[in-house]
């Protein structure tokens, strides 16, 4: 690569902080002056004074976005605030092949009908995130392009790619190995989704990390057709409401951009505490040090403000009450008592809280019950003896169903 130009290198360094923040990996990586792929691509935006045309696919194999398409379109969102150009896909055709990505198994096949349905949602869920200033935004459809390829233009665009090369992906190699049947038309799925890539001539794609090798494959396909390759900029997979498989709509633990106000709190309020810093990071730019320190208040700061984000702020205010007011006719008594406890400089130590209570005569009996899951505040279970409380709150602490104090720490 080329140097980039001193008058545009300061530009250049300060538009690649703000887009890499939050991202898993830049392709291609840094060089020997340590500038990656999408530096040169903003020192060529900024000379040519031409926007980078960004390209992120969806494909529309259920009605609704979720919270972890947003990790992604946020990211398309600061390349428009910078001044470039949107170009969010919907793959009304990939989706009638069905993506393997992260897949042990074929994906069943949808109707037309069903995603024809599905793509008119998204068409109406990318502008809850995007800009849709028509200079920023183009909205595309793979159909367009895709429908036309004839059955010669697609074995010639087959004979640009290995056999190798698609055998090598993580999950073909993982599927193979254990004699899991593979589909031809999975095979195909990453050699179209490049030639999407090829059809938009796009600089930039951006994707989830279980994308990189479909992404990759834009990379190859643009430069055996003399194209410059799109850099490939790749964001971390947000786990879904169990906390363990990323999010998807495919296993159903995921939070939908169309979620009515009380259903998106209620399903934020679930999920567990030791992913909160990963929502924080991948869902917001509230900075580590300024976030709510006590686990549960950062878990109601987190679900009000995503919800008032789709919502407004006057319909977050109402689904907390209306999660509060539920939690309490579904489970506290009437007659509850209520302890208020000053909190010493260092903060409280969960076990220190529940023998105080009298909810344990010991640390190592405290501890049972947490090992045991049977600690809740505000009905959310606590997995962790070690927690710490250091900000002051008011909670329903609760050990089993018939334990149980409003505490307020001050």
């Amino acid at each position: 690569m080329t140097s980039i130009p001193a008058s545009v290198l300061g530009e250049v360094q300060r538009q690649h902080a703000i887009l890499s923040r939050g991202t898993a990996a830049i392709y291609p990586g840094p060089d020997r002056h340590g500038l990656d792929g999408l530096h040169y691509k903003l020192a060529t935006s900024l000379t040519d004074n031409r926007p980078l045309k960004v390209k992120f696919g969806m494909d529309p194999t259920a009605p609704d976005l979720h919270l972890g398409h947003c990790v992604v379109l946020s990211g398309m969102r600061r390349f428009q605030e910078l001044g470039h150009i949107a170009q969010p896909l919907i793959g009304d055709y990939t989706a009638r092949i069905g993506d393997p990505s992260g897949r042990n198994k074929t994906r069943p096949p949808l109707s037309s009908e069903q995603i024809d349905a599905n793509a008119r949602t998204y068409f109406e869920q990318v502008f809850r995130i995007l800009n849709s200033n028509s200079d920023r935004f183009e909205l595309l459809y793979n159909g367009h392009w895709l429908s036309k390829l004839s059955f010669a233009e697609t074995i010639k665009l087959c004979a640009q790619v290995t056999v190798a090369q698609i055998l090598s992906r993580e999950d073909f190699a993982t599927r193979l190995s254990v004699n899991t049947p593979i589909s031809m038309h999975e095979l195909l799925y990453p050699i179209v989704q490049g030639y999407d890539s090829v059809m938009m001539n796009c600089d930039v794609e951006l994707g989830g990390t279980d994308q990189t090798f479909n992404c990759l494959m834009g990379r190859q396909l643009m430069q055996a057709r003399g194209l410059e390759p799109q850099v490939v900029v790749t964001f971390p997979l947000l786990e879904g409401t169990d906390g363990v498989e990323k999010m998807s709509k495919s296993t159903g633990n995921y939070i939908a951009l169309t979620d009515q106000p009380a259903d998106m709190y209620g399903k934020l309020m679930s999920i567990p505490d030791r992913i909160m810093p990963r929502y924080y990071d991948l869902l917001t730019d509230i900075p580590r040090d300024e976030r709510v320190g006590d686990p549960y208040g950062a878990k109601r700061a987190l679900a009000h403000l995503l919800t008032a984000q789709f919502h407004g702020a006057d319909i977050a205010d109402a689904a907390a009450r209306d999660f509060a007011t539920r939690f309490s006719a579904r489970e506290i008594p009437a007659d509850l008592n209520e302890e208020t406890i000053d909190l010493p400089r260092d903060g409280l130590g969960l076990l220190e809280l529940l023998c105080g209570l009298g909810f344990a005569s010991s640390h190592s009996e405290a501890r049972r019950l947490v090992e045991q899951k049977a600690i809740k505040i505000d009905g959310e279970g606590l997995a962790d003896p070690h927690r710490r409380f250091s900000t002051p709150a008011t909670f329903v602490l609760a050990a089993g169903k018939r334990r149980m104090t409003r505490v307020t720490l001050r």
